[in-house]
């Protein structure tokens, strides 16, 4: 079964596989978060990829708060209820490499915010130069850990930006150290994963419609107390907590992939606690769930598309064909070929490397286009020698698969999370039909991101959200970034995103990849820092070109 995760590539990587909206990817409601996510698509690709973190001069201790020192709030809570919320002052302790972490605590159920507190994880870099304020970052899923995220931060913002705004990365509730939604093991994650999501049997129905129930049914034996509680509205009203503990009047944030559907709930239900908000990746949140898993599969089939094209002016291309339709075929003959008998596996783990696992393995690398020149290998090793050790490792990164065989709970917040925020049907035949559809416009990843969203029918806990556009009305200029040819969070989302966001502007990039802000183009990097720093947004539907 393929769950998608995505999350957003910044120097580092994430994963994949869910069932609704990573990365660093998830579970299909898209690979985004609601559906498809799995790892993020964030933490996927640092792996995948060295690391260039930018230096630049380390703070100097009167640049930066003291480790210890307490964060006054500035603004009143919202009710009196959530006046201890907001007045709390955290106690910063130094965590590693110029960073500082803290703890506050969040209503476990916001209609009863005198009731069962939880703990989130908070982490911050602080700014290197005279600092303005805070700027919140968040890498997509859901699922994807803020903190992982933030220890990034070198890279994932310009200089400019650090220069004046302390970074400040945090875990969802569910999500890592915040209260983390847990369900199965690791040896049942490997199963769950590994499950046959292109069924073409009765039988293989059966099973995969008996694994996702499994799924669910482990989630609410171990987590039910949490699971009503962790969806993003919830997540929204939690940032605006931390906003008021660090003391800003307006929330600065960044948001990728998921993340800009956190953001613009965020802006709907704050208006007017909002400053600036750079929603790259973007996921519309007005598309229906089932039709969202459709749209998401069809952006990585163009993606697959460019990486053949790109493929083809490369020595080492293993395809025999010399057509774009010729190579896809390559592709789909090895992945049938998987799914008759697995491919080899050198890990020593006994995993099998079948159709589910090599397809992870193929939408991971998807997510950077500087990974594309693994995948080349990957597949050639697979295709030649049947061989998909590297596909394997790659499909690893995506779904957060440590090396000890052990898993972050990325796929469990995942599922949490879209199961609760969007509505899914409940009858087995929609989602048969479903992915039959998806598997005419994406024949490689259309019935694994649409089955990948099966444990949602089965999910312990009531969905309190709804498909519907977020408005934001009275919010300051918002800026929505799209990339023409992103697989995870396709183009025509940021437009969606941009043009239902009463104050919305798109910036589009004529790019390959999950993102753009970070990912190499100057016109993007420029635009965005101008915005963040000055508030100056650029002209609404600009379109920022492949190179500069």
């Amino acid at each position: 079964m393929l769950v998608l995760v995505t999350q957003a590539t910044a120097g580092e990587t994430t994963g994949m596989r869910s069932a609704g909206h990573k990365v660093k990817v998830t579970p299909p409601r898209t690979w985004y978060g609601g559906g498809p996510s799995r790892r993020m698509a964030v933490a996927a690709l640092a792996a995948l990829l060295p690391f260039t973190a930018c230096s630049s001069h380390a703070p100097t201790a009167s640049e930066q708060p003291s480790a210890g020192a307490r964060t006054q709030p500035a603004v009143e809570a919202p009710s009196a209820e959530l006046r201890p919320f907001y007045a709390q002052r955290p106690t910063w302790r130094t965590c590693g490499d110029g960073f500082q972490c803290a703890k506050i605590k969040v209503p476990l159920d916001y209609t009863k915010p005198s009731g069962e507190r939880i703990e989130l994880s908070v982490i911050r870099l602080p700014a290197t130069g005279k600092r303005a304020g805070s700027l919140l970052i968040n890498p997509g899923g859901p699922g994807g850990s803020g903190i992982q995220y933030a220890r990034a931060a070198r890279s994932v913002v310009s200089d400019k930006v650090r220069a004046q705004y302390d970074i400040v990365g945090f875990d969802p509730r569910g999500v890592g150290e915040s209260t983390p939604v847990t369900c199965m093991t690791a040896s049942q994650l490997d199963a769950y994963i590994g499950m046959d999501s292109s069924p073409d049997t009765p039988a293989e129905v059966s099973a995969l419609n008996k694994v996702s129930k499994q799924f669910a049914d482990s989630c609410g034996a171990k987590s039910a107390r949490l699971l009503p509680h962790v969806g993003t509205a919830d997540a929204a009203r939690d940032m605006d907590v931390l906003r008021g503990v660090l003391g800003d009047p307006g929330l600065t944030y960044l948001g990728k992939s998921y993340g800009t559907y956190l953001g613009a709930m965020y802006a709907d239900l704050f208006p007017k606690h909002v400053r600036a908000l750079v929603l790259d990746g973007a996921v519309d949140p007005a598309v229906p769930s089932l039709k969202s898993n459709e749209v998401q599969a069809k952006g990585f089939e163009v993606a697959l598309k460019a990486f053949v094209e790109d493929c083809f002016l490369n020595s080492a291309c293993p395809f025999k064909s010399r057509t774009v339709d010729g190579a896809m075929k390559e592709i789909s003959d090895l992945l049938a070929r998987a799914d008759r008998q697995p491919l080899k596996n050198d890990l020593g783990d006994g995993r099998p490397v079948d159709e589910a696992w090599a397809v992870i393995g193929i939408a991971t690398p998807l997510y950077e286009r500087a990974a594309w020149p693994r995948l080349r290998e990957a597949l050639g090793k697979a295709m030649n020698g049947g061989d998909g050790t590297e596909l394997l490792q790659m499909a690893d990164l995506l779904v957060d698969r440590r090396s000890d065989g052990s898993y972050s709970n990325q796929t469990e917040a995942n599922m949490a999370v879209n199961c609760v925020d969007h509505p899914f049907p409940k009858a087995l035949d929609t989602y048969r039909q479903a992915a039959g559809e998806a598997a005419k416009v994406a024949p490689h990843f259309g019935p694994f991101v649409m089955w990948g969203s099966l444990p949602c029918a089965y999910w312990p806990a009531k969905s309190v959200g709804t498909d519907k556009p977020l408005k934001a009305a009275g919010a300051p200029p918002i800026l929505v970034v799209g990339t023409l040819r992103d697989p995870a969070t396709p183009y025509e989302w940021a437009q969606g995103l941009a043009s239902e966001l009463t104050s919305g502007v798109l910036l589009g990039y004529d790019g390959d990849g999950h993102t753009a802000y970070r990912s190499g183009s100057a016109c993007v990097d420029n635009a965005v820092d101008d915005y963040l720093l000055a508030l100056r947004a650029p002209r609404n539907g600009t379109i920022c070109p492949k190179t500069g």
